[in-house]
């Protein structure tokens, strides 16, 4: 089985290495970023299979670079799975709104991460709906 690329983006250090270390530890390909700008610029090289952006990003923020994603033909059929520490009432709505096909909120659950993200990539959850599953068996990435 061909192992998944993930793009996390976060302009927070430690979410980066946090989310990266748990999704490798998984068997995924993990391309990090700290920004939406550099998001964007990455997309032109890049295609990866799934995205986790934080919400709230210093300049343009993860709602914005989801909506442009998904209205570029090339990148729309990526799947974006929403970040935030600050969960606000009306933020799961917001981001399924502007093109998110997932919401998890941080602190990030280190014991179901992988297992929600191989969950979004097998099953392409609707937007608003939760799913669970084992994550891929990618070994050796």
């Amino acid at each position: 089985m061909e192992c998944k690329t993930i793009l996390v983006v976060d302009d927070d250090p430690i979410n980066l290495k946090l989310t990266a270390i748990l999704l490798r530890r998984e068997g995924y390909k993990i391309v990090t970023v700290p920004d939406a700008e550099e998001a964007l610029v990455i997309l032109n090289t890049l295609h990866p299979d799934l995205m986790l952006i934080d919400i709230r990003l210093p300049g343009m923020d993860g709602l914005e670079l989801t909506r442009r994603i998904k209205q570029n033909p090339r990148t729309s059929d990526v799947v974006v799975v929403a970040l935030t520490a600050c969960a606000m009432r009306g933020d799961d709505q917001r981001a399924f709104e502007s093109g998110c096909d997932g919401y998890i909120t941080k602190p990030i659950d280190t014991t179901s991460l992988g297992s929600r993200v191989g969950g979004y990539l097998e099953h392409r959850v609707p937007a608003g709906l939760a799913y669970t599953a084992t994550a891929p068996d990618c070994v050796g990435a």
